[in-house]
């Protein structure tokens, strides 16, 4: 007994490090590697936390992921609350349509450079959709225009079923820096009103596009639209008009007029007035939301 006593004391560094390796490789050949893999892919989490997910829940994925995220929640509101007092002075305008639906929104943050981070991105394409997703399109013979502030965005419900605040708390607890969700607007047109938006500068992906400016404008036309109808958004994001005002309306000599949109001249084409513009491709113009990165006021007209 002493013999194998005095053995095992004695035993070279090189042998204690090998058990210990044969350890770690069995506990490892215990957690299936695709699930790994995949677990690892889907939610961007360290290897080790989502070995550890796995082998809690011997293999489940199901169980692993949600557990995952149930960690990463309960991190991020803590970290959440932390930061909540740093001002987020940055962050990106995101614009979602889809047919005769759309949705501008504003995510902010501390830094640009998190405004550039993919999961930033991210997190703005998942507010914008389901900001958009929120609620059953209505019938309508106009256009049905709504804005949201942080407290109505935070309570949304998303399709997996936790709130737009808690996607908030884990993309802070994720990335680390303190974000906001300050305002939003959904349009819904009529059946024939065309939705048309773009940011500036603008980043297109998969619908979602995104910038430090932003703009939707419903329109009608008898004809198809064309590269005009982007320009006019453009326009609205250059020239910030307050109200749309009619074409048979006289220009007024104010100040007040230059930020009536249909007497603006043309971003474009300057000989140009807007109204013109509209005449000559025959598209009104029924409504229109404009947003820029720290607006302090949501401003419908």
């Amino acid at each position: 007994m002493a013999s194998l006593l005095l053995t095992r004391i004695c035993a070279p560094q090189s042998q204690m490090r090998g058990r210990r390796l044969l350890h770690v490789c069995q506990a490892l050949h215990g957690v299936d590697k695709n699930h790994l893999a995949k677990l690892r892919k889907k939610t961007g989490f360290a290897i080790s936390n989502c070995k550890k997910a796995l082998e809690m829940h011997n293999n489940d994925f199901e169980k692993a992921e949600a557990w995952l995220h149930a960690e990463a929640q309960a991190h991020g509101w803590a970290k959440a609350t932390k930061l909540s007092g740093r001002k987020t002075t940055q962050g990106l305008i995101g614009i979602h349509i889809e047919g005769n639906l759309g949705a501008i929104v504003e995510v902010n943050c501390e830094t640009d450079f998190v405004a550039r981070n993919e999961k930033f991105k991210t997190l703005v394409a998942k507010v914008a959709r389901e900001c958009m997703n929120s609620v059953t399109p209505r019938q309508n013979h106009g256009v049905i225009k709504e804005a949201f502030s942080e407290e109505h965005l935070k309570g949304f419900q998303t399709s997996e079923g936790n709130t737009l605040g808690d996607l908030l708390a884990l993309a802070i607890g994720t990335i680390g820096e303190n974000m906001s969700l300050p305002r939003a607007v959904r349009i819904q047109g009529s059946p024939g009103t065309h939705l048309v938006g773009i940011s500036h500068p603008s980043t297109l992906d998969q619908n979602l596009q995104t910038g430090k400016y932003g703009a939707i404008l419903a329109l009608k036309s008898s004809c198809e639209l064309t590269e005009v109808a982007k320009q006019l958004c453009v326009h609205v994001i250059g020239m910030n008009p307050k109200v749309i005002g009619t074409l048979s309306d006289p220009k007024a000599s104010n100040p007040d007029d230059e930020t009536t949109l249909v007497h603006q001249e043309f971003l474009t084409d300057p000989a140009k007035t807007v109204g013109e513009v509209l005449q000559e491709e025959n598209i009104e113009i029924v409504d229109f939301v404009r947003f820029e990165s720290g607006e302090q006021t949501v401003d419908i007209n």
